[in-house]
């Protein structure tokens, strides 16, 4: 009979334990109003968000506590709690965020925006996220002007530490602590802005290719322009590249310049071709070697670059 009335008081003592032992659950929300000031040499921009929390104990305190990890710095444009039924904690925030961009297809180039948020004294023991999916999360009329949105998710999950902070009750440099995530994939609006970029490359390309029409043994005229237009498409490159931040990978800004180059430099040796052929007096033969390389040199200067940016756009 004692064993009877025993096994029962057992599992309900057990069950007792297990609670105490499950963490605590945030439930979390965003509605972001704005993303601005997007510095691409510095890697970062400017983000204005709404965020909320629902919880039960008292001691989780995110006005104290709340961390953002990707954030170079952040404030509290406002904050209120309303503890009437548990907690909740509504903040709005402005957030400077640091992040790293890919710039390989710049313009044509596609982002993910990273956004993380903490609490600074409960691990994941005592505390993890859960989702608020109800409504939208994002104002679409004043998020991001020149970019488009193509994806927008936001997740709870755990983050681990090789590191012990220094406390010395743990024995090995591992620690979690529950994470809300928030990523944003978008795309730029890049039509008007490659025009933009570009112009300058493209003319000097094409002051060069005038060369095919200027009389072969007028060598001056062209290879004042043919060198005159090398410089000007390494100054527009270098233009460019003042408002990018510093890559190791060949972009698509590196790999149009190039090409632009290579042909500019074909102009050149076409033309000192030319001129050694009317040095020995076959004019006919020079005129008609610039007339050919001129149209081989355009269509294969257009293909090879609508190959590349439409590569780069998809």
């Amino acid at each position: 009979m004692k064993r009877i009335i025993l096994i029962p008081v057992l599992f309900v003592l057990s069950c007792a334990g297990f609670a105490q032992n499950r963490p605590d659950t945030v439930k979390t929300g965003v509605y972001i109003t704005s993303i601005h000031d997007i510095d691409f040499k510095q890697n970062e921009y400017t983000v204005n968000i709404w965020i909320w929390f629902k919880y039960k104990r008292r001691e989780f305190d995110f006005q104290q506590n709340l961390e953002i990890p990707q954030a170079k710095s952040f404030s509290k444009l406002y904050y209120s709690i309303d503890s009437s039924d548990g907690y909740y904690v509504l903040m709005k925030l402005q957030c400077t965020m640091k992040d790293s961009w890919k710039i390989n297809n710049f313009p044509f180039d596609k982002q993910t925006l990273r956004l993380g948020v903490e609490n600074t004294q409960f691990d994941s023991k005592s505390l993890v996220f859960s989702v608020d999916t109800l409504g939208k999360h994002y104002d679409p009329r004043f998020t991001l002007r020149g970019w488009n949105i193509d994806s927008f998710t936001t997740t709870a999950g755990i983050k681990a530490y090789e590191t012990t902070f220094g406390d010395p009750s743990l024995s090995k440099p591992h620690v979690e602590y529950g994470t809300y995530r928030v990523r944003i994939g978008i795309t730029r609006d890049a039509g008007e802005l490659f025009w933009k970029m570009f112009l300058g490359m493209y003319v000097s390309f094409l002051i060069s290719y005038i060369c095919f029409y200027i009389h072969a043994d007028n060598i001056d005229s062209r290879f004042g322009l043919s060198v005159g237009s090398l410089f000007a498409a390494i100054g527009n490159k270098y233009i460019i590249d003042s408002s990018l931040p510093e890559s190791t990978t060949f972009t698509l800004v590196d790999l149009l310049h190039g090409i632009t180059l290579f042909f500019i430099f074909l102009v050149i040796t076409s033309s000192a071709y030319a001129l050694q052929l009317v040095k020995n007096n076959q004019l006919k033969k020079a005129n008609r070697f610039d007339m050919v390389m001129a149209q081989t040199v355009l269509a294969l200067y257009i293909i090879i670059n609508i190959y590349f940016i439409s590569r780069a756009q998809h």
